[in-house]
């Protein structure tokens, strides 16, 4: 009797859901970029088990809990450099991390700066509201100068930090923008990000209906960038400088070393390595 064996079922977004419900508040943007996320690693099938998600603190740093992969969930705005001794240690694992505005550019934002220079293989998810939503409304790096609040009234008058501008600068060798109310074409692009070899980072405007209910009307202003991909900096420099915030898709996509540097290593008894530290 011959035993016929059936092939293994696909994995789908659903199992790479854990049981815990998120806790955000109803209409928050960061529901649909979870949703993104588990749809981009059902496209990959890539198996649970190889996959850790890491997180600092605030709202969509709580996605690592909403995960059935490994997750680790750090202390304020060091998620970068917790992944990166991860996927230096752990190479064979694909390593992602989830953030918002505040923990990624504020506290942050040294990691940021040297995670895009170091240009490790792993996929930076921003979730941008241009607020702290967690802690109640107070001004992030990115809202607006004249954004008026009762914890900033009449704004803070403090330029907005330009997040693309900053990862092409220090070197990030992809850089994309998505948006929440799009959780197909979001799903592709993180897709793309966690295939591409080295720093990807991907920002996704991301509302915050409670504190900056205006930002409904990111809906409105949306729409997919007007050329295509580039992997020339210079080039890429001046679209996104020139860019409003609201261009959609892969804007800059480039090959560079990755680090660590694949050096062969030293393998052998103890005395072999020991040789190596005498004067």
């Amino acid at each position: 009797m011959t035993e016929t064996l059936c092939p293994p079922a696909a994995r789908t977004p659903a199992d790479y859901k854990s049981a815990t419900k998120p806790v955000w508040c109803p209409g928050c943007g960061d529901f649909t970029v979870l949703a993104s996320l588990t749809r981009a690693l059902a496209a990959l099938q890539l198996p649970p088990h190889e996959v850790a998600v890491v997180s600092g603190i605030g709202c969509s740093s709580r996605i690592p809990a909403y995960t059935a992969c490994y997750g680790f969930h750090g202390v304020h705005g060091r998620a970068l450099a917790a992944a990166t001794g991860l996927k230096v240690a752990r190479p064979d694992l694909t390593v992602v991390v989830t953030g918002g505005d505040g923990d990624g550019y504020s506290i942050g934002g040294n990691h940021f700066l040297h995670a895009c220079r170091r240009n490790v293989d792993l996929t930076y998810i921003v979730m941008d509201n241009h607020v702290y939503g967690m802690t109640k409304g107070q001004a992030s790096p990115t809202t607006e100068p004249d954004w008026d609040s009762k914890l900033s009234p009449g704004g803070t008058g403090v330029r907005s930090f330009h997040p693309l501008v900053i990862a092409l600068a220090s070197g990030a060798t992809f850089i994309a923008r998505g948006y929440s109310g799009d959780p197909g074409g979001t799903a592709d692009i993180i897709a793309q990000a966690i295939r591409h070899p080295g720093f990807a980072f991907v920002e996704i405007l991301s509302p915050c209906v409670t504190f900056r209910p205006e930002q409904r009307n990111w809906k409105q202003q949306v729409r997919p960038a007007s050329v295509d991909r580039t992997d020339d900096a210079a080039r890429a420099a001046r679209r996104i400088m020139t860019d409003d915030g609201f261009n959609i898709g892969v804007l800059y996509c480039a090959e560079r070393t990755q680090y660590p540097l694949r050096r062969e290593r030293v393998g052998g008894a103890v005395a072999a390595l020991e040789s190596e530290f005498v004067l």
